[in-house]
């Protein structure tokens, strides 16, 4: 018995069991609580409700006439006879006359019983004035309506009584002249101010504009300090701030609304979350959720809203500055808009570029890109420069397809009227990158995981499970690495460039002449390794065309045939074309390279060299290689110094690429003819029979990389040696090389030395003639007759 004594005694509960417990039970009582108030509150509500109802009941029940029930004759005798047997001892005989006598009066039941008049007198238009008057009615004074308050009723035995008491009625009157008087006062006090401010010298005029803007800013920082600190709670608080967009003060209007703006830019970009805002459907409303959900729902909603009205304010300023209206409170100045409205652009393109991922950014793109053609130069540069940093750091490719559906729509809309600094943005795409991922991830090989008939038939039990578990492990990381994001990715990118390529061919097509084709052919030459096999023919075929009409710049020209071997050097290689023509332009119009500081088609050229000649080299002749590389030397005696040096590295490529090019190094003559630098024929020329004499002018340049450079291509542009060139200089590309000695500034780069000074040891003082004679010829030299103006030395000549 003594274990099962101890199996069941009570246990002491523990303080945190009954700490526990304490809680429950506080929680069980809070809800009964709770539950009776809400059961009485429904008894009160149900209550009042039949209250209610039978007041209504009493107000809107009908009186009923009493009824009225007509007597037979026979009823009427006996009631005759009834009031004759009545005894008459008990009334006084004056009093028996007079109910006989008014007994036989017919009026007696109709007649009004005030009047004292007798019954069928005669009326008389004098007689008895006053008494007549005393008879006209009055109107008296009709008291109003009280209004009457419902209130809780009695019970007794018989039922529920009403109670009911009288709404105390406000004096309007009273509150009408305070009204007045309060309006009155303003308004006093209005002219008042405005009497003030215009006997204010200017000196307090600066004073008190001080003042009120100091308070605006204040006011300003106060709210977006709260809003930053606590944004979930202090949500209401944006529209306190955008309220301040609309400030009326003349004086402090303009600076005030700038402000608010950027304020406001600066509060959304810390504020917004990293994802879309969706609405909430119906049924989502209807859902009770937690408190710190709904708490999040309304700060989401809050800000998606105050986000719109903030927007719409600054579409609303450019458009008024666009339109040239002029707001009716005048609280801005007409002339005053343009300095509004490029705040207001400058922060629509800040949230362009920094909340690419929120609600209403395609409407964003559409303001901004509108905006890109506008003829005011800075607001058009401010918003090419925001779209390309926006193309430059969209990874995913939404924000790019949107811009560039609107870009298209703009030139399509304009009818190829636009600046060609809106094409330009199109180069900033991130397409190259991925379609070049693309490409890799189809030649790598998937890996394939075996079945369970192989498992089963090469592996053992233990090894089958081991084998699941890495596949499953495998299979995990593949999902880590997010391939199904670049399918995605790689979808958006097509249909990017697909709106792209539309863009330039119809400017090819109906707009050849316009001042975009320059950048279409630049954006050709960019993006031309990804366009359809089935366009190539078409394509070389207009840009020939182009090139021969002589309608091109040289810049366009160059850009045609980069295209064109873009063209060719990538998709291209299994078509079957000839582009000795484009060679021949090339070589063509490489002399009339700009030769000043604006040399910008030197890197254009570069490009060019190396795709013609270096990565096609299987297709190159000699007598090709060799004319490229004369007439690549004599330009370089007539171009700047950066120029100079990146067409020498391009010679210095070309001596590698074809190592019989050291034949110009010699005198000797190879072959037959001579050599004919005016033919325009790089095959026909006979450039084996000259060499490179222009290296020998460039040995004595003034820039030390050009000396350096002509050095090593003087010695047969060895790889190591007392010739070769440093490490860091022989790895960089021709472009790097142009691109790292710009002479942007007009300055020297690298430095030139200046000509050595020497110390002079001793100075001379008085007569610089150390020998007297020379100095007694040159004086009477000096003094010639002024008659003789100046010398003929022709006729000295003729003489002799």
């Amino acid at each position: 018995m003594a274990p099962a004594s101890k199996k069941h005694r009570k246990k002491k509960p523990s303080f945190r069991k009954l700490l526990k417990t304490s809680n429950v039970k506080l929680e069980n009582k809070l809800k009964n609580r709770q539950f009776k108030q809400q059961s009485t509150a429904k008894k009160q509500r149900k209550e009042q409700r039949k209250l209610r109802q039978a007041i209504s009941d009493v107000s809107h029940q009908t009186l009923r006439p009493l009824e009225r029930y007509k007597k037979k004759p026979e009823e009427e005798e006996d009631e005759e006879e009834f009031l004759e047997t009545l005894p008459t001892d008990m009334m006084d005989e004056d009093d028996l006359e007079q109910i006989r006598a008014m007994a036989q009066k017919a009026s007696f039941i109709t007649r009004d019983l005030s009047s004292c008049a007798p019954v069928h007198s005669k009326k008389r238009k004098s007689d008895q004035p006053v008494e007549k008057y005393e008879k006209m009615p009055r109107k008296m004074k009709q008291e109003e309506e009280k209004e009457l308050i419902h209130l809780l009723p009695i019970k007794d035995k018989s039922g529920l009584i009403p109670q009911t008491m009288e709404k105390p009625v406000v004096q309007k009157a009273d509150e009408e002249n305070e009204e007045e008087d309060v309006k009155y006062q303003d308004e006093s006090g209005e002219v008042e101010e405005c009497k003030n401010f215009l006997t204010l010298t200017p000196e307090e005029h600066l004073e008190l504009r001080s003042q009120k803007l100091m308070e605006r800013k204040l006011q300003i920082a106060a709210l977006g300090s709260a809003i930053l600190a606590d944004p979930n709670s202090n949500i209401k608080k944006l529209k306190e701030l955008r309220t301040l967009l609309m400030e009326t003060d003349p004086s402090v209007a303009v600076t005030v609304r700038k402000l608010v703006m950027v304020s406001l830019v600066e509060i959304f970009k810390d504020i917004v979350p990293s994802y879309r805002i969706r609405p909430l459907t119906e049924a989502e409303r209807a859902v009770k959720v937690k408190k710190e959900t709904q708490q999040l729902r309304e700060f989401e909603e809050g800000l998606v809203s105050q986000y719109k009205f903030y927007l719409e304010n600054l579409e609303q300023t450019v458009r008024d500055w666009k339109q040239k209206k002029h707001k009716g409170s005048q609280a801005v100045s007409l002339a005053c808009y343009k300095g509004l409205a490029e705040v207001a652009i400058r922060c629509l393109c800040e949230l362009l570029v920094a909340l690419p991922h929120f609600n209403f950014h395609n409407n964003v793109v559409v303001v901004v890109v509108s905006l890109m053609n506008e003829p005011l130069k800075t607001v058009s540069e401010m918003c090419c420069e925001a779209v390309r940093k926006l193309l430059k750091q969209d990874k995913l490719g939404q924000a790019s397809l949107a811009t560039v559906r609107v870009i298209s729509g703009l030139v399509k809309s304009r009818n190829y009227n636009i600046k060609p600094a809106v094409l330009k943005t199109l180069l900033c795409l991130r397409i190259k990158e991925v379609e070049v991922k693309k490409d890799t991830e189809q030649l790598t090989p998937k890996q394939q995981f075996m079945n369970f008939k192989d498992k089963k038939k090469n592996l053992s039990r233990m090894q089958r499970k081991w084998k699941k578990a890495e596949e499953t492990l495998q299979k995990e990381l593949l999902e880590a690495e997010a391939s199904e994001s670049k399918d995605k990715k790689l979808k958006l990118h097509t249909e990017t460039l697909n709106i792209v390529f539309l863009i330039y061919f119809r400017i090819l097509k109906k707009a050849q002449k316009s001042t975009l084709l320059p950048s279409v052919l630049e954006g050709l030459a960019k993006f031309a390794h990804l366009i359809n096999l089935e366009f190539f023919d078409d394509l070389l075929t207009v840009l020939h065309s182009l090139i021969m009409s002589g309608d091109l710049t040289h810049r366009e020209s160059l850009h045609c045939v980069l295209t064109a071997f873009h063209i060719l050097s990538g998709q291209g290689d299994v078509l079957n074309i000839d582009p000795l023509k484009f060679y021949t332009h090339l070589y063509k119009t490489l002399l009339t390279l700009h030769a000043g500081a604006s040399n910008e088609d030197t890197a254009i050229m570069l490009q060019c060299l190396d795709i013609m000649l270096t990565k096609r080299r299987k297709q190159i002749t000699l007598h090709r290689a060799l004319a490229f590389v004369k007439r690549l030397s004599t330009l370089a005696l007539h171009v700047m110094p950066d120029s100079c040096i990146g067409i020498l590295a391009a010679i210095r490529t070309l001596v590698h690429t074809f190592p019989k090019c050291d034949i110009l190094l010699d005198n000797d003559m190879q072959g037959s003819g001579v050599y004919l630098p005016e033919l325009d024929e790089p095959e026909y020329c006979n450039p084996q029979n000259t060499c490179q004499w222009e290296l020998h002018t460039l040995k004595r340049h003034y820039n030390p990389m050009v000396r350096k450079y002509t050095a090593h291509l003087l010695a047969g542009a060895p790889s190591e040696g007392s010739g070769a060139l440093a490490v860091e200089l022989s790895r960089r590309a021709p472009g790097q090389l142009f691109e790292d000695y710009r002479q942007k500034d007009m300055t020297f780069n690298p430095p030139v030395a200046g000509p050595p000074c020497r110390k002079k040891e001793h100075f001379t003082i008085g007569s610089a003639f150390l020998d007297s004679n020379l100095k007694e010829q040159a004086d009477a030299a000096l003094q010639v007759e002024k008659t003789q103006d100046s010398l003929d030395f022709y006729t000295h000549f003729t003489h002799k």
